[in-house]
């Protein structure tokens, strides 16, 4: 079977041919705004942030001022975590992908605690301030597949931010899973009376020709294509466990897969032949499952489902033209019950170059209900 996949983001080609192609106009525009937050749901925002250092900086705003196209005003926003909170009305978690903090660097670690509970000048002139947050780490520790600039471990990682009074309302566990040592699955369960919500902060493995090497041992055993097969399987496997367990099971975050040929502008990359190979896998392991078999996930796309053809990107290359080069690769699979009994309420990408701030990514949101009760069946 024949299918296109977007370039792995740092790996797309500089042509000439690519840098002249128009701009895809719809990721122009002013993302909606927020809807409310439905009673017994929780909001959960993604976003790729490459690399923490911005937001922990005490004077900013004019360095990372996002690079402009003739004729426009877009500024980015302050690299500001709570202020990203308050931005976007104090979301019930926040993920963040690509932090960059080494395992032992608790000083940073301690920084982001600090950043997303220090009160904004707004806060403290209204007299309103806003919830508390808790920062959950998931960093590499693997000396061999990520060491990062010479050998800091500053490289991947994952961070999940959550609202302390989620605990009022559910059993909260926070959780890595054992097969990843890079920093890569946060896992955030949520256990309620009524419902049982594993949530999954992803950031995927870039598929490359580098090699892949043993954790333990640093024999090379394979490239990194090799790697993102096998934690395509072991994703599959570890969320197939946990729904057969009664849970069900959300995936947000960076794939770094586009789905299919709407989610790249101005084309999906075809070559070489392993990305291609590397998507149907995706597919085949998180997004299909074949009738009569038990074979896969059989997640969905909740994007996808929810907005049928619309083309919206989630990565911009900082090196291109805004809308020049775009790929939607950060997105939320839900599980096929979770869709199904209409737990998914509301989806939204906040396509801007002003949301963008000093990442190459573009933040995701999505809202889903707790309370079973709640949902209605929707047609597949």
């Amino acid at each position: 079977m024949s299918r296109d996949i977007s370039p792995p983001p740092a790996k797309r080609r500089q042509t000439a041919a690519r840098a002249s192609q128009p701009v895809a106009v719809q990721t122009l525009t002013v993302p909606e705004p927020l809807p409310l937050l439905e009673t017994n749901s929780v909001r959960v925002f993604s976003w790729n942030i490459n690399g923490i250092t911005p937001f922990l900086q005490k004077s900013i705003t004019s360095f990372f001022s996002a690079s402009k196209p003739p004729n426009t005003q877009s500024i980015a926003h302050p690299a500001s975590l709570r202020g990203f909170l308050q931005r976007h009305r104090w979301p019930s978690i926040l993920f963040l992908q690509e932090v960059k903090i080494a395992l032992k660097d608790m000083k940073t670690q301690n920084a982001v605690q600090a950043a997303i509970n220090s009160y904004l000048p707004s806060e403290r002139d209204s007299g309103t301030k806003g919830p508390r947050y808790e920062a959950h780490f998931v960093l590499p520790n693997d000396p061999y597949n990520a060491r990062g600039l010479r050998g800091s471990g500053k490289v991947y990682g994952v961070c999940s931010i959550l609202r302390t009074d989620l605990r009022e309302r559910f059993k909260v566990c926070m959780r890595s899973v054992g097969w990843d040592k890079e920093g890569r699955i946060s896992v955030v369960e949520l256990h309620s009376s009524s419902s049982k919500l594993a949530i999954f902060n992803m950031y995927a493995v870039n598929g490359t020709d580098n090699p892949y090497r043993d954790p333990k041992t640093g024999t090379v055993s394979g490239t990194r294509h090799d790697r993102k097969l096998e934690m395509h399987h072991k994703l599959m496997q570890e969320c197939l466990e946990l729904q057969h367990d009664g849970w069900d099971v959300l995936l947000g975050g960076d794939m770094n897969v586009a789905p299919d040929h709407r989610d790249g502008h101005p084309n999906l990359r075809t070559f070489p032949n392993q990305h291609v190979l590397n998507r149907a896998d995706f597919h085949k392991k998180l997004l299909t499952k074949k009738k009569c078999t038990f074979e896969g996930l059989g997640g969905v796309d909740v994007w996808r489902k929810m907005h049928g053809e619309e083309r919206r990107y989630t990565y911009y290359s900082r090196s291109r033209e805004w809308g020049t080069s775009c790929d939607r690769v950060d997105y939320f699979i839900a599980c096929k019950g979770l869709w199904e009994r209409g737990m998914i309420k509301a989806y939204g990408i906040m396509d801007s170059e002003a949301e963008r701030g000093p990442s190459d990514h573009c933040p995701i949101w999505v809202d889903v209900s707790h309370d079973p009760a709640e949902g209605t069946i929707v047609d597949d």
